[in-house]
């Protein structure tokens, strides 16, 4: 992750004039930000800085950098009165600069909780030896609780908490890091009582993380065996939810570094110039946050760790934080800490919800649109593109698949939680062919990929997310219907359209296809057998160059995705 320079202040009072002054003009046009649906279905935003003491990898960020990071973020949420979380990692928990500035701060807008990296006085203290190459070492074994066993896993927790409370006087309601796994996840909440847990967006590699196929935004409700893969059950879930963190853009970041071993970051995160750092971006990111269905709710999480310095936050921080307070005031959005959501979602939900990330509009330039559908128990994606459609991504949650990391520590420096496959459109593409399952029909006997106009997605039912896209290739549309268990796509208009779905990958794709049957494909993958069954349309393997295809039945394909 490259660090970004400040810019000067006349640049940064140029970028959030112009900002305001762009969404104060759209608001008067009916088709842009909109008041959302009711109290029922709230644009929620969590501002989430977590705090570091030190930073080994540069010399220059200072212990006093991180620090006056963290006194410029306080000031800037003062400023706009925006309510904020601040997780603290234990080594900065037990520094006394810390502990004086958070324990000043208004507790009826300010929460403090605790990150989840694991550093040296923490270790220690729970009657450990440090294996660390610093006093906070981020590899996997090391700085995370999957590098100790469950056993030291909870004594690494009742350290932490027994030292807050000491602080605070209360223990956290909020516990987060890129990663925690599902034994100490249920430890927290058997022993300690947190509300609320987060962890990182979807990424492929990026700094030795990979979190990948999951229950995409949002929040949800993780297995009791494997902290990344939501549950079906209420017997068989924590009831904690996981909010995915830091804003990743639903168009970009998915197939973003496709090719290379490791994604980079495309994200709210205010650090990043051509993303969270960037006003036209950030004016996106929002607008389409206010306006997309997302069925229950919408959530994103603005803020950023110490780490990256003022300097590099500050131009994002001053283009997000005026825009984030003035969509608060317009009823727009709804400002809270991350233990709030936590005690909201438990209220309202007893398992994790469907819900979906819409965009309808795509930045300047591009005419991409998506839609990112998620229940407890699976995820999808569509993309349109060139009036094309291709389902980029399926995957499958199971709560029966366990993490490795449960029972055992983790054997290196990196990390890797999965789902079941489906559709794969990163992993099995590469630059010359990307992978998904695309809508084609045959006209005057030649295949070709069917196109339309721009969709429209409702989700004006409860439980369920309706698209019609009408078609430029035929008369008529493409009715595309999920909800927690199915997907359904139906013709209508001309009845004589033979049309179908094929899915197609680049030929190193690694895939989990066992048998393609006439009503049901068979899967294998990390050791757990898997399908997926069709309850109107066939399967079929026409060629080698196709992986499967989808003839409907009676115009309609109807899949059955809950195992």
């Amino acid at each position: 992750m490259k660090k970004r320079e400040l810019i000067s202040l006349v640049v940064v009072v140029v970028a959030v004039v112009g900002l305001c002054c762009a969404f104060a003009g759209r608001d008067k046009r009916k088709d842009d930000v909109a008041d959302p649906k009711g109290k029922d279905q709230p644009k929620i935003v969590n501002i989430v800085n977590f705090i570091r003491l030190l930073e080994p990898r540069d010399p220059k960020i200072t212990e006093d950098v991180l620090y006056q990071t963290v006194v410029k973020q306080v000031a800037i949420l003062k400023k706009y009165k925006l309510p904020g979380t601040f997780l603290l990692q234990y080594d900065a928990l037990m520094d006394g600069r810390y502990q004086k500035l958070l324990n000043g701060l208004d507790t009826t807008d300010f929460e403090i909780g605790a990150w989840w990296e694991i550093p040296q006085p923490m270790v220690e203290k729970a009657g450990m030896k440090w294996r660390g190459r610093y006093p906070w070492d981020w590899h996997a074994d090391i700085g995370f609780s999957t590098g100790y066993t469950p056993e030291e896993r909870e004594k690494l927790v009742d350290v932490y908490m027994s030292d807050f409370k000491s602080i605070f006087g209360y223990y956290p309601k909020s516990v987060a890091s890129w990663f925690i796994d599902a034994h100490t996840l249920n430890y927290l909440y058997q022993k300690y009582k947190i509300v609320a847990s987060a962890n990182c967006k979807d990424q492929y590699g990026t700094d030795g993380y990979t979190l990948w196929g999951g229950y995409w935004n949002q929040a949800y409700y993780p297995s009791k065996i494997n902290s990344y893969m939501p549950a079906q059950t209420e017997q068989n879930q924590i009831p904690v939810p996981v909010f995915r963190m830091l804003g990743s853009d639903p168009v970009r970041q998915y197939d973003q570094g496709l090719g290379h071993a490791r994604q980079g970051v495309i994200t709210l995160e205010p650090v990043y110039g051509d993303a969270g750092g960037d006003a036209t971006w950030v004016n996106w990111f929002f607008k389409e946050f206010v306006n997309g269905a997302s069925m229950e709710f919408a959530y994103t999480q603005a803020g950023q760790e110490n780490s990256f310095t003022w300097e590099g936050m500050a131009k994002g921080y001053e283009i997000q934080m005026p825009l984030i307070a003035r969509l608060r005031d317009e009823k727009k959005v709804r400002v809270e800490t991350l233990a709030a959501s936590g005690k909201w979602f438990k209220e309202h939900y007893k398992l994790t919800p469907a819900t979906a990330v819409t965009i309808s509009e795509d930045m300047p330039g591009s005419d991409k649109k998506t839609v990112w559908f998620n229940s407890r128990f699976y995820r999808l994606n569509l993309l349109w593109e060139s009036n094309t459609l291709r389902i980029r991504d399926i995957h499958l949650f199971n709560e029966k698949l366990p993490s490795i990391y449960e029972t055992q520590k983790a054997a290196s420096n990196e990390c890797s939680f999965f789902t079941l496959p489906f559709v794969d459109g990163y992993l099995w593409s590469d630059r010359a062919k990307l992978a998904g399952l695309r809508l084609k029909a045959i006209k005057d006997g030649k295949e070709i990929s069917i196109e339309g106009a721009n969709p429209v997605v409702t989700d004006a039912v409860k439980g369920k997310l309706h698209i019609r896209w009408p078609l430029k290739s035929f008369k008529g549309s493409i009715e595309i219907d999920m909800d927690e268990k199915e997907l359904q796509l139906k013709m209508k208009g001309d009845q004589s359209i033979k049309w179908f779905l094929d899915l197609t990958t680049a030929a190193n794709g690694k895939l989990p296809f066992v048998d393609v049957k006439e009503h049901q494909v068979d899967c294998e993958f990390e050791g757990m057998k898997y399908s997926v069954g069709s309850k109107q349309g066939t399967f079929s393997k026409p060629d080698d160059s196709v992986v499967f295809r989808i003839v409907p039945e009676g115009n309609v394909v109807r899949l059955s995705l809950n195992q």
